[in-house]
């Protein structure tokens, strides 16, 4: 009778090894290609599973309605009743499925601005009305708050920053100049008629601008807003 043992431990030997390296294996120990393939933990691949859809923004109640605005009919709030000046504030201006109280709520807003800022000093509050800083100042002030038209009247009278056309002739004074406030008053073919500060504005100095008759374009900059001298 042949002895065998040998090569049946063999087998099992070779089994054993084998289940071993299985439960032991990692990836450090595969081969390069299938590491490669499985994207490390810290990858920019965005995984489908955590993708989430954005609810649409919500209109600013102070934007220009591009589309339909709600009826007349329908500029009620859900409580108590719009006055009139508030309604005629508000007319044209709510698109649709916006609430109107929130857009009325914006004027209002824009008169407290200008309320707190004129308290204070009332060419601050004539340059943020100019500059366009305070939302639909305009209106807001013809509407909501009448008590606040002689800013609105200072600023009608005034200009910001950049090229006018045709300036009116005249002497006007710069509200809250920059160091670097800058400008000049250029005729029809381009030639300069006037222009200051030479070396431009000093902390808490008056900038003025005296432009001439004939003057076709007036340029500024750093000078924030102009009003009448």
């Amino acid at each position: 009778m042949k002895y065998r043992r040998p090569a049946a431990a063999a087998v099992l030997l070779a089994t054993a090894l084998t289940l071993t390296l299985t439960g032991c294996s990692s990836d450090g120990d595969k081969p390069d290609a299938e590491v490669k393939a499985k994207p490390p933990a810290a990858s920019s691949v965005p995984d489908p599973a955590d993708a989430t859809t954005a609810p649409p923004a919500a209109p600013s109640p102070d934007a220009k309605p591009t589309g339909p605005v709600l009826p007349d009919a329908k500029l009620t709030p859900a409580t108590g009743s719009f006055k009139e000046n508030e309604k005629t504030y508000l007319r044209g201006r709510v698109p649709e499925k916006t609430d109107p109280a929130a857009v009325l709520q914006s004027g209002q807003e824009s008169c407290q601005r200008v309320a707190r800022t004129a308290k204070r000093d009332k060419d601050a509050a004539t340059a943020s009305v100019i500059a366009g800083e305070i939302p639909n100042a305009k209106d807001a002030i013809t509407l909501l708050c009448p008590e606040q038209k002689p800013v609105l009247a200072a600023a009608e009278k005034g200009f910001g920053d950049g090229t006018r056309k045709a300036p009116q002739a005249g002497t006007f004074r710069a509200i809250n100049p920059s160091p670097a406030c800058t400008w000049q008053a250029k005729g029809k073919d381009g030639a300069v008629l006037a222009s200051g500060p030479e070396l431009g504005a000093k902390p808490g100095e008056r900038i003025t601008a005296k432009i001439p008759a004939g003057t076709a374009e007036l340029v500024s900059a750093g000078c924030f807003a102009w009003v009448p001298a």
